[in-house]
């Protein structure tokens, strides 16, 4: 099934509310992006694990996470008003520290201000998940690999940052 024929599928409400989940997901995705596009002579200079991914990776990767993270949001809304003003207020607070990142630990060089931030931005997912998942299991499960991504990246901020102090 494709997205087109599951987008054809839906009331024109529908269709918005997941344009809208989907443009305010993308948003976020531009600042990370606007923020890590002109640095990638320093993360290649950076002293990195071995198990660090090459720098093509990441794209692909935000990509897919952001059309699960706006799909999975846009479903808790969809679900009626009733009960999903505190999911979709911590989706926002994910969303905001998932925006910070990419300024603070490319834009600004503060691996060590990156780290905290990555880890309430781990605290922030986890608890919008349990959110989305008691809403829509789909939507909780759609954030799963966000999750371990931001796990992994977390990881990953932490060697980075313990290498290059």
């Amino acid at each position: 099934m494709s997205l087109v024929s599951v987008v054809r599928g839906l009331s024109a409400k529908d269709a918005r509310g997941l344009g809208v989940s989907l443009g305010l997901t993308a948003a976020v995705a531009a600042v990370g992006s606007a923020a890590s596009v002109s640095t990638r002579e320093d993360y290649q200079e950076l002293s990195r694990p071995s198990w660090s991914p090459p720098g093509w990776v990441f794209g692909p990767a935000w990509t897919a996470l952001y059309a699960m993270m706006g799909t999975a949001a846009w479903r808790v809304w969809r679900g009626g008003p009733e009960g999903r003003k505190e999911p979709l207020a911590w989706y926002g607070v994910q969303l905001a520290l998932n925006a910070l990142w990419s300024p603070l630990f490319f834009g600004a060089r503060k691996r060590g201000a990156a780290l905290a931030d990555i880890g309430a931005l781990w605290l922030a997912i986890n608890r919008t998940g349990m959110l989305f998942w008691r809403r829509d299991r789909t939507a909780g499960a759609l954030l799963v690999p966000y999750l371990a991504w931001v796990s992994f990246a977390s990881a990953l901020n932490f060697d980075i940052w313990r290498r290059n102090r």
